[in-house]
């Protein structure tokens, strides 16, 4: 009698725990999680994670230990394409359109005006280009209209949660606000491109004299207080990420840090190893503030995984332009992205390839990679793919498309065409700094200068540091790219430039 009690007891122990389970399976949300770790300014080499076929003097320089973790539960991207500054990458994600076609080809901030460095060009004329950024209401002036990825999201079922930098659209406008783009969240978005402060002690910049503009808003809580602007952003994407699974609803966070852009500051929990190092002061400084940076992915990933949620939790990582090396850092300018040539602002491949890492529990592969091209438009249609939203209308035309297949390990369309089009000033001199037009396509990238109307071209496969301007030797492959270029460019009716000695639209790469 007493054994057959016994067993009752535990085939009712069993049966119950195996109902629990299947209560808490059920609960679970059918559509996955989605966060994208979004790093500004960050460029290929500020990593311990190699994105080339051999490991160089600064992945051994920096230290990310997460997205060493976060690459070997995924999938690496080795030849990942952003624009060369922020906005209109920023615009494309949210758009799926490229910046050719979204005309936010430079980066926002006053309404109605284009940036200062573009009113005393030498020898261009810039075109009126979208300066206030992108719109998710028609009628804005200067705007690019266009149905936002949050939206679509937030309409699935999605608590949609932005943290950190939007820079979206011009001080006044819709965009200026991320909650008018689709969030339910916003945490310390605005129109604003940069932070005043990154530290709590100078409460993020607000206060500060002639800071006003670059204050980042809406951490009141953390005011005086010795907290890195990156960790009181990770603590609030926490937060808001609890309190959609108290809702048992599916979320995506869009996890924008402000970091690594300037200004340089040395995040004080990491900073003292780098000078040990020997690194000069702003270098220790930056290589803290990349640590700072991935502490924040270890961080939500721990609480991923805390909560039982980081199998039904995709996460990709990316940056939204090169990393800064004309100005502003320590050593030789135009250097900290070696082997790729410059940076930030630059269309070589120093100004537009990017560190991009995707993890799709049951969908990618462990520690791999590919060396499939993609670029940052490529976002927009591939979270629809990956929420389960199909066929939905947008105002705008799609130009990315979904790495979904990629991520499934297919090899889709390997001879692809990547376009940049940056027909403006950056205010920085630098190789490959200026008005620009490129192509990529297979190992081939044509570049199109717009000053003086010259064309390079690379086999970047051979020679990934764009060091063999192969122009004058390979001219059918030239003119192959420059139709190519040119074709695409005028389907989306681009803007270019004016020359003002002649007052003529500086011609197509094809025309000259």
């Amino acid at each position: 009698m007493k054994k057959a009690t016994i067993a009752l007891m535990v085939l009712s122990l069993i049966l119950g725990c195996k109902q629990k389970q299947k209560e808490e399976i059920s609960a679970l949300p059918s559509q996955p999680n989605i966060v994208i770790f979004l790093v500004d300014d960050m460029g290929w080499q500020d990593t311990s994670v190699p994105f080339w076929d051999k490991k160089t003097p600064f992945n051994e320089r920096y230290r990310t230990p997460n997205m060493e973790r976060l690459a070997a539960q995924g999938i690496k991207f080795t030849q990942a394409y952003a624009a060369s500054v922020c906005s209109p990458s920023r615009v494309s994600l949210m758009t799926g359109m490229n910046a050719a076609r979204h005309r936010v080809t430079n980066w926002t901030l006053k309404k109605d005006q284009i940036q200062p460095m573009e009113l005393d060009h030498p020898t261009l004329q810039f075109p009126e280009w979208n300066v206030n950024g992108m719109s998710p209401v028609a009628g804005i002036e200067k705007s690019a209209y266009s149905t936002p990825l949050p939206r679509l999201l937030q309409e699935a079922g999605y608590y949609t949660i932005h943290c950190g930098k939007a820079h979206f659209g011009a001080i006044g406008t819709p965009a200026a606000d991320p909650i008018n783009l689709g969030f339910d969240v916003n945490i310390a978005g605005h129109a604003a491109g940069a932070p005043a402060s990154y530290f709590g002690t100078q409460n993020f910049g607000n206060g500060m004299s002639g800071k006003k503009i670059w204050a980042v808003p809406g951490l009141e809580k953390y005011y005086g207080q010795d907290i890195f602007l990156t960790e009181a952003l990770t603590r609030e994407a926490k937060k808001a990420m609890g309190t959609a699974v108290a809702g048992k609803r599916p979320f995506f966070l869009y996890m924008a840090h402000y970091a690594v852009h300037v200004p340089i500051m040395g995040d004080d929990r990491f900073v003292q190893k780098y000078y040990d190092q020997g690194l000069d002061s702003i270098e220790a400084k930056y290589a803290a503030m990349v640590e700072g940076m991935d502490k924040s992915l270890g961080d939500l990933m721990d609480y991923l995984e805390d909560k039982k949620i980081a199998d039904n939790t995709i996460i990709l990582f990316m940056s939204d332009n090169g990393g800064l090396s004309a100005h502003g850092r320590g050593g030789e300018p135009n250097t900290h992205n070696k082997p790729l040539a410059s940076g930030k602002g630059s269309a070589y491949e120093g100004g537009i390839r990017e560190p991009m890492i995707v993890k799709w529990p049951g969908i990618t592969a462990m520690n791999t990679l590919t060396d499939q091209q993609v670029i940052i438009e490529d976002f927009f249609p591939t979270v629809l793919e990956m929420a389960g939203i199909k066929n939905k209308p947008t105002v705008q035309k799609v130009d990315g498309q979904s790495f979904v297949p990629i991520l499934e390990g297919q090899k889709p369309n390997e001879n692809r065409t990547l376009v940049w089009h940056y027909p403006n000033e950056w205010g920085v001199s630098g190789p490959g700094i200026g008005a620009s037009s490129t192509v990529r396509k297979g190992d081939w990238k044509l570049i199109y200068f717009h000053a003086d109307q010259h064309l390079e071209l690379y086999n970047i496969v051979d020679d990934i540091g764009e060091l063999h301007n192969l122009a004058a030797t390979e001219p059918d492959k030239l003119k192959v790219l420059a139709k190519v270029l040119s074709d695409y460019l005028r389907e989306v009716k681009a803007q270019m430039p004016v020359e003002k000695a002649t007052g003529k639209i500086v011609p197509y790469p094809d025309e000259i």
